[in-house]
């Protein structure tokens, strides 16, 4: 039976991409040995979206949030540098910001019932 979900994201500097998370995100985590950490994940959900390329292998990490623009503040506030306008879109709004050593990851505001609500 599964039982979690261990995500990874390729950093060119991983030590820099670790601290922002560490000291900036401020996510929880173990040293799974040699400063190797491992963070805890907020609640999460999976969605599938339709791609053109069959088995297309793309991938991408959102961080969810209650409100967009006082969570980005929040981060502004910790010199996060965001990449992107706010998106409006029917089921939610997003932007993106920089994860030093680790490219980009998104930020979203849902607008549509939510799965880390259920059992």
């Amino acid at each position: 039976m599964i039982n979690g979900a261990h995500t990874i994201i390729y950093a060119s500097d991983a030590e820099r991409a670790r601290a922002f998370f560490r000291d900036v995100l401020n996510l929880p985590s173990v040293d799974a040995g040699g400063d190797w950490l491992i963070f805890k994940s907020p609640p999460a959900e999976l969605a599938f979206h339709p791609s053109a390329a069959p088995e297309s292998g793309l991938h991408a990490l959102y961080f969810m949030c209650d409100n967009l623009e006082t969570t980005m503040a929040g981060l502004a506030d910790k010199g996060v540098e965001f990449n992107s306008e706010i998106t409006e879109a029917r089921w939610g709004r997003i932007t993106s910001f920089l994860v030093p050593g680790a490219g980009e990851v998104g930020l979203y505001q849902p607008l549509h019932p939510l799965a880390t609500d259920l059992d």
